[in-house]
């Protein structure tokens, strides 16, 4: 009996170890500082490490979350990232900060984050469910995500934006609408915030 128990152990332990995760990669040393020199030749989570003994503290700063953006576009907010790209010194941590400003009424178009889980901190003003602003205030909101690099994928351009256009017949289905407020919507500008 207790071989077959070893057994099982054994062959729950190999199953174990084909789990897949979609995640960035575990960081191989505390920091690795993005640098666009190929010369380095470490290659750590899509970027080259920058020598450790030229690391300065400038590498791990930025400034100007502290200023509002232009909310003065078409959906009335602005979404100020500080990624990998803006902050060398975040490669393989696996984070990334933004500040979102909005107007009175302004909303984050509904999207995703295809490599990230995202958390939000709402620092002013009133945001309603869904993170629209429905207030008759200003308000500002800060969002920390679980990635260097997290993505994002805009429901609206996904959908009424893509190059090459999806079938306005397949969408008409879809959302079962007619067929001109699809044509309508595909020829909208629609704007990355």
């Amino acid at each position: 009996m207790q071989g077959v128990h070893l057994l099982s152990t054994i062959v729950v332990l190999a199953l174990a170890s084909f789990i897949a995760s979609a995640t960035d990669p575990g960081p191989l040393q505390d920091f690795c500082v993005a640098v666009n020199d190929t010369k380095t030749g470490l290659f750590v989570n899509g970027k080259f490490c920058k020598n450790p003994d030229d690391v300065v503290a400038e590498d791990f700063f930025t400034s100007g979350l502290n200023m509002p953006g232009d909310t003065s576009g078409r959906v009335g907010s602005n979404v100020t990232t500080v990624n990998v790209d803006r902050i060398a010194g975040l490669n393989t941590l696996g984070i990334t900060l933004v500040r979102i400003d909005f107007a009175p009424y302004g909303e984050n178009p509904p999207h995703t984050h295809p490599r990230a889980t995202e958390i939000l901190v709402v620092a002013e003003g009133t945001l309603e469910v869904g993170f629209f602003n429905r207030g008759h205030e200003n308000a500002v909101a800060f969002a920390a995500l679980s990635s260097q690099n997290p993505g994002v994928i805009t429901i609206a351009n996904a959908v009424f934006g893509s190059d090459p256009r999806i079938n306005s017949d397949v969408l008409t289905k879809a959302f079962q609408v007619d067929k001109n407020v699809i044509d309508y919507l595909q020829k909208q500008f629609w704007e990355t915030n």
